[in-house]
């Protein structure tokens, strides 16, 4: 059995479904969810000075700005963003906060089997330290600990979840697979042929309100922040050990400076070689009726995603939207990350034509909502780190979409790197190696396209070709 998907052009009754949605993430968007825009921080105009300066107002950046603060309140810490915080991926992922810091137990186990029973733990160490955090800042982010449920698309896939339960039940997790009848109970799909259920180091967030209240509180913590303030350019400051921050109506000099802008622009080199933007896009429905609620079960309201290599990743908002994402990871010649790239008409009628496959006892349904943004894929599919300018400086990147928990746990690297701290979390090889980098183009672009078409073929005949075989023996990939 291949994966259910059709192969044949999407309908106009598809593309009608989504025509009238908004074209902004609708975590965002204060006329759909109660969500309050603050006014924006006024930019950096002149010179200015800092302790530590952090580069980047999405989840990485306001935890290491927090962490910052917890640490040494009088420790002076300036926050950039060159848009507002919350505007990148932090404000339009589908708001999975997982404890994984390696993108999934599996994928850990291959690339860290020396090191996964400390970065399991640590994991799910950090997910109860966000939670409580969240708890003790007074940031309400409408967390709920629904665990998680990957279904199978094809029962063929049943051995390997068995597996991947197996080994989630090693490393502390309570988690079982599903037979059909099963996982049909608790998501009401003919494409569900069965499923892994994981009850432990998985909730759900909204993520606009996670950034608005990590901003809120580290403002109230005595953090600067200015937005629409871009940085072009890092120069040391020579014999006085510190890092000018150039942007475009001013200059910033700072001690250390924490970079966390992930596909977003990179400011060192070494981290622009080892990773892509790869876009994601999502669509929003509208609030489910009460009997369309009904139809699809989900009682557990849990996050899902599919077993495939081009996956889907699907949940319920607290007033009861279906969030639809995930399949096309769109990588485009040259890494543009562009606020036009934001509305990729394709991969929504792609999305549309699949969610009435999945659900199609909700055909009618609208969506509200439609957009994009860039993630920050890397070879190793979890996030890495890099020191420059004489340690003075640290950068965090390559989340590869799973970073909505892990931003925490990389901002304190990052930081406890940046000041020189011996932790048992920078001992590791996690942190201390880096992944390969991408070739240069057309390379890269030319290699992303073959893997990308190979895991298509993959998902259609349930076999990995020679190509993916030889990029497995080698360490490397690419993730949907």
């Amino acid at each position: 059995m291949s994966v259910p998907w059709p192969r044949t052009p999407p309908t106009a009754a598809d593309r009608a479904s989504y025509a009238d949605a908004a074209v902004r993430p609708f975590w965002l968007d204060p006329d759909a969810t109660d969500v309050t825009l603050p006014d924006p921080a006024p930019p950096i105009v002149g010179t200015a000075e800092a302790d530590l300066c952090v580069v980047g107002g999405g989840f990485t950046g306001l935890w290491a700005a927090l962490h910052a603060k917890r640490e040494d309140p009088s420790r002076d810490v300036l926050l950039l963003e060159a848009q507002t915080c919350g505007f990148g991926a932090s404000g339009r992922n589908g708001g999975f906060c997982v404890a994984s810091l390696t993108h999934g137990i599996g994928n850990g186990h291959e690339r860290f089997p020396d090191e996964l029973a400390t970065l399991e733990r640590l994991g799910l160490q950090q997910h109860e330290a966000l939670i409580a955090d969240l708890e003790r800042h007074g940031v309400d982010a409408d967390l709920e600990r629904t665990g998680e449920l990957t279904i199978l698309l094809d029962p063929a896939h049943a051995p390997e979840a068995e597996e991947e339960a197996a080994l989630l039940r090693d490393h502390g997790h309570d988690a079982e697979v599903l037979d059909v009848a099963a996982a049909r109970r608790q998501l009401r799909s003919p494409v569900v042929q069965g499923a892994l259920a994981d009850r432990t180091g998985a909730a759900l967030v909204h993520p606009g309100k996670l950034a608005l209240g990590l901003r809120a509180a580290a403002l109230r913590a005595g953090v600067r922040i200015a937005e629409h303030t871009p940085v072009d350019a890092l120069e040391p400051e020579g014999s006085l050990g510190a890092v000018a921050l150039v942007t475009p109506r001013g200059r910033v000099r700072a001690r250390r400076v924490l970079l966390a802008t992930n596909a977003y622009g990179q400011l060192l080199p070494a981290v622009r070689r080892r990773i892509v933007p790869v876009y994601d896009y999502v669509l929003m429905t509208e609030p489910l009726r009460p009997e369309q609620r009904a139809a699809i079960g989900w009682e557990g309201r849990q996050g899902i995603g599919d077993w495939a290599n081009r996956f889907h990743y699907f949940r319920l908002t607290r007033d009861d939207r279906i969030l639809w994402g995930g399949y096309d990871a769109v990588h485009r010649f040259g890494n543009p990350v562009r606020p036009s790239l934001d509305d990729h008409d394709p991969t929504f009628a792609r999305l549309a034509q699949q969610f009435f496959v999945a659900f199609p006892q909700l055909r009618g349904l609208r969506f509200t909502h439609r957009w994009g943004g860039a993630i920050d894929t890397c070879s190793r599919f979890s996030a890495f780190f890099a020191l420059a300018h004489g340690g003075r400086v640290s950068a965090v990147a390559g989340y590869t979409g799973l970073g909505v928990g892990a931003s925490r746990f990389g901002a304190q690297v990052a930081l406890d790197l940046l000041d020189g701290r011996e932790t048992e979390a920078t001992a590791l090889r996690y942190v201390r190696e880096r992944p390969v980098p991408f070739p240069p183009e057309p390379l890269r672009w030319t290699g992303i396209a073959i893997t990308r078409n190979r895991l298509a073929a993959a998902d259609r005949t349930g076999r990995r070709g020679l190509w993916l075989r030889a990029l497995d023996r080698l360490g490397l990939g690419f993730d949907s």
